[in-house]
């Protein structure tokens, strides 16, 4: 019993001496606060405007490099050079100044546009919509998702570019944002990507130029 006694009042006595040294929550006080870890509130950093030894002139704040501009780069549109910041279809996928989306892809369609989307395109869609986009990705098959979106469905075929490149950019249903982790560029490469990859399972030899059915058919 006296074992006991003694346990609890070694542990009454380290409380009070606990809130002695710390103290009731609530309270103001003009002493500084206990630092248990000074390295957190103390950290070796360059202050902004601030004399440091660091630099040879002595200051922590530098100029940029003579001759360089901050400065984005435009994407070249069908329609000319667009800034990152301007109000425009490529930026946003809907026409300028209404909540429509844009019809046909604002970039010009390249085989090198092509292959980025088809990269870009296996890396971020195909684990979920499949090679083909038809749906059945890894992800279906082990069973990690079971309603994954047929892309060949004649829903998303009549879709307008815009539409598809919004649902990539803020995800849809179980589909999440990917606008944060593909630039415009490429979400634009992947919607040139999946329409030859929709033209390639549901297009038919009418939908080819006159001298083109005749080489088909040769």
């Amino acid at each position: 019993m006296r074992h006991v006694l003694y346990i609890i009042l070694i542990l009454l006595t380290v409380v009070a001496v606990g809130i002695g040294i710390a103290g009731r929550q609530g309270r103001l006080s003009r002493k500084p606060p206990i630092e248990v870890f000074p390295d957190m509130d103390r950290q070796l950093k360059l202050r902004p405007a601030q004399p440091n030894d660091f630099f040879p002139n002595g200051l922590s704040s530098q100029l940029p490099p003579r001759g360089t501009v901050a400065r984005s780069e435009p994407l070249q549109t069908v329609t000319g050079p667009v800034y990152a910041f301007e109000d425009a279809p490529v930026n946003t996928g809907r026409v300028t100044g209404t909540t429509n989306f844009v019809e046909t892809n604002p970039l010009p369609v390249t085989g090198q546009l092509l292959q980025r989307g088809r990269e870009r395109f296996n890396i971020y869609c195909a684990p979920c919509h499949g090679a083909l986009g038809d749906g059945n990705g890894i992800n279906k098959k082990l069973g990690v998702m079971s309603a994954v979106a047929n892309l060949q469905d004649k829903r998303i075929v009549e879709m307008a570019d815009g539409e598809i490149f919004n649902t990539i950019t803020f995800g849809k249903g179980l589909m999440g944002a990917h606008g944060p982790l593909v630039p415009v560029a490429d979400r634009w490469a992947v919607v040139a990507y999946l329409r030859a990859l929709q033209l390639s399972q549901l297009g038919s030899v009418d939908d080819l130029l006159p001298d083109q059915q005749a080489a088909f058919k040769k």
